[in-house]
């Protein structure tokens, strides 16, 4: 008489997805919690923590600078994302029309995207320089007004926004020009044969069933947007005078250049619980959305 053989019995669900989630928690959830503790805090260099309570938001909440950095950040966050998405979505159906050489074209519109920010920085400074930029120059045979960006805090936010909307568009565009692709051709083959012209195709058949990819962009382009904060440092450090400051950058120089660490992680708090409220809004929308289209 022989044995049967037992099959080994497979591991639990939990088993399998703990290192994910330890790794997870270690480098997410555990600074994130010290941050949430230090912003309780008043601590400094060579200073002891001591808990004071909610007094760092309510000095957050009571500083000029900081509601001048959240107005320009709403303000070049609005018309990054805005501009990107419209962009986007006219280089994504141009794309999907058929153009020649959409290998060449491809590689053009995802260039920027391999290009570091630092180095994108520089070179803008460089093609928007008052004196010798060519971008300065072809504005200047235009007639056309330049950008004074190191003196007007105006012209700085403006080629802030030109920056990041070139750096991160290819993300944009991706989404979109997947989205796009995913549309069968039998619905636009029948909407012809409806008589449908194009601005019709566009209104009731590709703007409908992109309206998911669109939201989808928008909501990670905001968040990321809220974090803007490279390309103003780089670019500007927030002058002149502070004028150009961002809410990344208010934080930043809290934390690093006035020492105030509890005032930094009570910055980083409140632009979290923003970009969550505008998150939780904008995936009520998306659900909405694909629930009616079901």
């Amino acid at each position: 008489m022989t044995a049967t053989a037992t099959a080994p019995r497979p591991l639990a669900p939990w088993v399998l997805v703990a290192p994910v989630q330890l790794m997870v928690g270690l480098i997410i959830f555990i600074p994130a919690l010290y941050v949430l503790w230090l912003s309780f805090q008043s601590s400094s260099f060579g200073q002891q923590a001591v808990f004071v309570g909610l007094a760092n938001y309510a000095q957050v909440l009571g500083d000029a600078y900081f509601w001048h950095a959240l107005r320009n950040t709403i303000v070049v966050v609005l018309v990054v994302v805005h501009a990107e998405l419209l962009a986007g979505l006219g280089l994504a159906l141009f794309v999907a029309a058929g153009v020649p050489w959409r290998p060449v074209v491809l590689a053009i519109i995802l260039a920027p995207y391999a290009v570091s920010e630092v180095s994108a920085v520089v070179m803008w400074r460089f093609l928007f320089d008052p004196d010798v930029g060519l971008a300065t120059r072809v504005l200047q045979a235009l007639h056309l007004p330049i950008l004074e960006w190191s003196v007007v805090p105006a012209d700085g936010l403006a080629l802030v926004c030109l920056l990041s909307v070139w750096l991160n568009l290819p993300f944009t565009f991706v989404i979109l020009y997947a989205g796009r692709l995913a549309i069968p051709t039998q619905l636009y083959e029948a909407a012809e044969i409806d008589g449908a012209r194009p601005w019709q195709q566009f209104r009731r058949v590709t703007l409908p069933l992109l309206t998911p990819a669109m939201l989808i962009a928008m909501l990670f382009r905001y968040i990321f947007a809220f974090r803007l904060f490279s390309e103003v440092w780089l670019l500007t450090q927030g002058g002149p005078a502070r004028s150009t400051e961002v809410l990344a950058v208010y934080l930043y120089l809290e934390a690093f250049r006035y020492n105030a660490f509890g005032v930094a992680a009570a910055t980083g708090w409140l632009l979290v619980l923003v970009s969550l409220v505008l998150a939780l809004w904008y995936l009520r929308r998306l659900y909405r959305d694909m629930a009616r289209h079901a």
